[in-house]
C-alpha cells in the first residue's frame, strides 16, 4: 500500500506540475493536497462512488465540530439553500409558510440565497447592508421586519457577519424562521458561537475557492429532529431511507414526501472530510495573509488611503474568504480600468457576492423590486467594491511586494 501511494503521489505530481513563469494571483492557489486527491481515488478504487458511509462519516464529524445535532451532505451550497427554503414551506413542518408568505433578504447577496425562496413561493423584502461590514445592518433589519414577515435569510459575507446575536434573538422572540447563509463564513464564530448555529438552518459550501473544498459539494445543519427528517427525505426524491434505517426499509420505496436528488458522492465527502481536518490551519493562515498584506499596503511609501477594508467587531472570530476592500471614492471613474490592470497582470478580481442584487436583469424579470426602491450602502460597494483571495498557504515577500505594487498602481492610470 505504502509503495501504491508513493506511486499515486509522483503520477498527481506529475499532472499537477505547473510551469509558471509570471506572477500570478489567484483567487485561490492550488488548495487540493495530494492526499485530498488520494482520499477520492481510494473510493473510486473501492467502486462504491455513491453516496455512502463516508458522506455520514463527514456529516457527523461536521456536526460535532459546529456542536449541531444534525448535518446532511449535499452536492453544493446552493442545493443547501434549496432543501432549508423548501423545509419552511413543507407541510410536515410545524406552522410551515404559506405561498405569498414574506421573507427578509438583504440586497447584497447571491443568486441562490434569494432564488430557492422565491421558487419556494415565498416573497422577498430586502433590506440594506452596512457599507462598514458588507452584512446586513441589524438596525434597518429589525425596523424591516414587519407583522408580514415569517422568515430571514441573512448571508455571511465573506467570512464576516453582523450582530447575529441579535438579530436571531429579535426573530425567535417573533417565532420567524432563520436561515443562516454561511457557504462563505465556515468556520467564523461570532461571541464564541459557529456561524450557521444560531438559527432554524445554517448552510455551508464546499466550492473550490471557500474555506474548504471537496470540488463541489455543501452542508446543512440543523438542531430540531423534525427538522432533518424533512431536509433528509427532501434531498433523496421524498424517500424515508434516510431516517428508517432498518435493513428491511433499505430495499423498501416509501415515499413520504415530495423532494429532489441533491445528493452529494463519497467521493467528494471524501475530499472534503480530509480538507476539514485542516480548516483551522487554513482559517490561520489566511488570516495571517490578510493581516500581511493590509499592513503591507500600509506601509508603503505609496500609500494614500487609495483602499479602505471592513470593520471587524470585537465579537467576531474571522474565517476569512477572500480580502474584500473598496476603492476611495475619488477613483470611482478609474475602477473599471483599475480591475482590468489587475486581471491582466493577473491578479484574479471578482465583485462583491453578485454587487447590489437589485441591478440583475432577473429581479426584472421577476419584477421584485417593483417600487424601484434605492438600496445606497449595496450600491455603493458595487460601485467601489472588489475582493481578491487569500491563499491557504503563507504569502512570500517576493508574492507580496509584487500584489502591493499592482494594488496600489491606479495612481498612474
Amino acid at each position: 500500500m505504502k509503495n501504491f501511494k508513493k506511486q499515486l503521489n509522483q503520477i498527481i505530481n506529475l499532472y499537477s506540475k505547473k510551469k509558471q513563469k509570471n506572477f500570478k494571483y489567484p483567487l485561490l492557489d492550488d488548495a487540493l493536497s495530494n492526499e485530498d486527491i488520494i482520499k477520492g481515488i481510494e473510493v473510486l478504487l473501492r467502486k462504491k462512488i455513491t453516496m455512502g458511509e463516508i458522506t455520514e462519516r463527514f456529516e457527523y464529524e461536521f456536526a460535532k465540530f459546529l456542536n449541531v445535532k444534525y448535518a446532511l451532505m449535499v452536492n453544493s451550497g446552493s442545493s443547501a439553500n434549496l432543501l432549508a427554503s423548501f423545509a419552511l414551506v413543507n407541510p410536515k413542518k410545524n406552522n410551515f409558510l404559506k405561498k405569498g408568505d414574506e421573507f427578509l433578504i438583504q440586497a447584497l447577496c447571491w443568486s441562490t440565497s434569494l432564488w430557492p425562496l422565491v421558487q419556494a413561493g415565498l416573497k422577498p423584502k430586502f433590506v440594506d447592508v452596512d457599507k462598514n461590514t458588507f452584512n446586513i445592518d441589524d438596525r434597518i433589519f429589525e425596523k424591516s421586519i414587519s407583522r408580514n414577515t415569517k422568515a430571514a435569510m441573512i448571508v455571511h459575507i465573506l467570512g464576516n457577519s453582523s450582530n447575529i446575536t441579535k438579530i436571531s434573538g429579535a426573530l425567535k422572540k417573533r417565532g420567524i424562521f432563520l436561515i443562516e447563509d454561511t457557504c462563505e463564513s465556515l468556520g467564523t464564530k461570532y461571541n464564541s458561537k459557529y456561524l450557521g448555529t444560531f438559527g432554524d438552518f445554517g448552510t455551508y459550501s464546499f466550492y473550490y475557492s471557500h474555506q474548504i473544498t471537496s470540488g463541489e459539494g455543501g452542508m446543512i445543519v440543523c438542531n430540531n429532529r423534525k427538522d432533518f427528517e424533512i431536509i433528509n427525505s427532501l434531498r433523496a426524491h421524498g424517500w424515508d431511507r434516510g431516517i428508517n434505517k432498518s435493513p428491511q426499509n433499505q430495499r423498501s420505496f416509501n415515499f413520504i414526501n415530495s423532494g429532489f436528488n441533491l445528493r452529494p458522492l463519497d467521493i467528494t465527502a471524501a475530499i472534503g472530510m480530509n480538507q476539514f481536518k485542516r480548516l483551522n490551519k487554513f482559517k490561520e493562515i489566511r488570516n495571517f495573509n490578510r493581516k500581511k498584506i493590509i499592513d503591507a499596503l500600509h506601509q508603503a511609501k505609496s500609500w494614500r488611503k487609495q483602499l479602505s477594508f471592513v470593520n471587524i467587531s470585537k465579537q467576531l472570530e474571522p474565517s476569512w474568504f477572500g480580502l474584500p476592500m473598496l476603492l476611495n471614492k475619488k477613483y470611482i471613474n478609474k475602477k473599471k480600468r483599475y480591475l482590468d490592470l489587475l486581471n491582466k497582470n493577473n491578479i484574479e478580481t471578482r465583485p462583491i457576492l453578485s454587487g447590489n442584487f437589485m441591478n440583475q436583469e432577473s429581479i426584472k424579470l421577476y419584477n421584485l423590486n417593483p417600487k424601484n426602491i434605492i438600496y445606497p450602502n449595496s450600491q455603493e460597494i458595487e460601485d467601489r467594491g472588489f475582493f481578491i483571495g487569500l491563499h491557504t498557504k503563507p504569502i512570500t515577500n517576493n508574492e507580496l511586494q509584487k500584489l502591493i505594487k499592482q494594488l496600489l498602481s491606479i495612481e498612474e492610470i
